[in-house]
């Protein structure tokens, strides 16, 4: 399971306007390296990914669609420590 950009292990997204804690749209800028096998017939798959940089925009709640009641929170009996407000790079 991966990580969304803007999160550590043990916390999540929660909607204060609504209580949302499973549907978000995640705006993001990334720049990544990737290395393409592709097979004779041209079928690609990537082998190996190298994120250099990514820059979280923005994160919306799909239900409400609240930009600034989306709050960084624990997870229940999580180990990481964050609340506080989503900061989007601008």
């Amino acid at each position: 399971m991966t990580t969304p950009v803007g999160l550590t292990p043990g916390t999540r997204w929660r909607c204060d306007a609504c209580g949302n804690l499973t549907r978000f749209d995640v705006e993001t800028t990334e720049r990544v390296r990737r290395f393409w096998h592709l097979d004779l017939a041209g079928q690609g798959r990537v082998e190996e990914e190298q994120v250099s940089e990514v820059q979280l925009h923005a994160v919306v709640c799909r239900w409400c669609g609240s930009r600034d009641a989306v709050q960084v929170v624990d997870v229940p009996h999580g180990s990481v420590a964050g609340e506080g407000p989503v900061s989007p790079s601008a």
